[in-house]
């Protein structure tokens, strides 16, 4: 069974920053995204950010392009978000994701961590 543990959540000012953390354990992978997303009261699920391996592409959603990088380290299933310039409109609840997508599909997720962006 693959856990995904998250760290970094918290209340940070507008303008401010803040790193999120994700490590997965229990299985390993080879072709396989990780990323984060998040879900604001009243909102769907968003993606944010995913880092495709074994080639190490990435995505951003429009909204947090230049303000957020994601970075991964494949070898130990764990990836990171940096979140800069924080927005109002950040706050949510952040979930990390795995996705095997060789073979048949998996898909894993975290319990969530609440970044709250005061002003």
């Amino acid at each position: 069974q693959v856990q995904l543990v998250e760290s970094g959540g918290g209340l940070v000012q507008v303008g401010g920053s803040l790193k999120l953390s994700c490590v997965a354990s229990g299985r390993t992978f080879s072709n396989f995204a990780m990323g984060w997303y998040r879900q604001a009261p009243g909102k769907e699920r968003e993606a944010v950010a995913r880092i495709f391996w074994p080639v190490g592409s990435t995505f951003y959603t429009d909204s947090v392009k230049g303000r957020f990088t994601i970075s991964s380290d494949p070898a130990k299933h764990t990836v990171y978000l940096q979140l800069n310039s924080v927005k109002s409109e950040d706050t949510a609840v952040y979930y990390c994701n795995l996705e095997k997508y060789e073979g048949q599909l998996e898909d894993y997720w975290g319990q969530g961590t609440q970044v709250t962006v005061s002003s």
